[in-house]
């Protein structure tokens, strides 16, 4: 089913959409590339696990009720009235754990040994909390490794997160999303970004091997395409609402009527 937009729908972005996006391009991208690895490298998709807690914002799973009035009478003091409304509302939030999917080529002629790990960042990633603090902890021990690092930030809102220095990435912008190539084989401190703004098609990007062997070139932008109908986006986003997280009013204005002209209103009948 074909996209809408010319790049990345900033509809996926939804907190409640997300998590199923996220899986099901991790899963797109290992077959894309995966034909083109083979004899030597394998993909394959690995998980992550982390327990959210109370305060996370992207899974929303809280009871909160009232106390019943009937339970107990109030206790009555001279001089004090007790009202109803005085009731405490009580909260309950249980933690969740949560899974996030990533990718690791492996190279068979080394015993399967991990030469590169690409990761999709999910909203609690560039949040605070667990979800924040493990993916950070796993980039600097990457980033004191022999494997390569390839990070594809699709996420608009947040904070950054990927592994090159906000203050070298944002004198290349602007941009609304962000893929960072760190390679193992040069200096750590240098990196090779792909910023691409709201209106573009993702970038084809190059996924560093083995020493000896060529980058694999991979194109993005059939991958989401693929993710998109795969998931049966297009029936699921209500696109008559806006979207969210926000766009600003100009890209709000702009998306409307790449949504109208998608989906034109149909013809008067004709008069007979």
């Amino acid at each position: 089913m074909a996209m809408i937009f010319p790049g990345m729908d900033p509809y996926l972005e939804h907190p409640g959409l997300w998590p199923g996006f996220h899986n099901w391009f991790i899963i797109a991208l290992a077959e894309a590339m995966q034909p083109r690895l083979r004899p030597r490298y394998v993909a394959a998709v690995e998980a992550r696990l982390y327990i959210e807690g109370a305060d996370r914002e992207s899974i929303p799973d809280v009871l909160v009720h009232r106390t019943p009035s009937s339970t107990s009478a109030p206790v009555q003091r001279p001089g004090f009235a007790v009202a109803e409304e005085d009731a405490p509302v009580i909260v309950q939030a249980s933690p969740a754990e949560v899974s996030e999917s990533y990718l690791t080529i492996l190279d068979r002629s080394s015993g399967q040994k991990v030469v590169t790990v690409i990761e999709l960042l999910s909203p609690s990633n560039k949040q605070g909390g667990p979800g924040r603090k493990l993916y950070r902890s796993k980039q600097r021990d990457l980033l004191r490794s022999d494997v390569h690092l390839v990070e594809i930030d699709l996420l608009r809102t947040g904070r950054h997160t990927v592994a090159v220095p906000r203050g070298l990435a944002e004198p290349r912008g602007p941009y609304d999303y962000l893929i960072c190539v760190n390679r193992a084989k040069r200096p750590r401190d240098e990196y090779e970004l792909y910023p691409r703004s709201l209106r573009r098609p993702l970038p084809t990007i190059s996924v560093p091997l083995a020493r000896g062997d060529d980058d694999l070139r991979v194109p993005l932008q059939p991958v989401l395409e693929h993710t998109y109908d795969a998931g049966s986006y297009r029936d699921r986003i209500p696109y008559d609402r806006p979207c969210v997280p926000p766009l600003s009013s100009d890209d709000q204005a702009w998306a409307d009527a790449l949504i109208r002209s998608d989906n034109p209103a149909e013809p008067p009948p004709a008069e007979g």
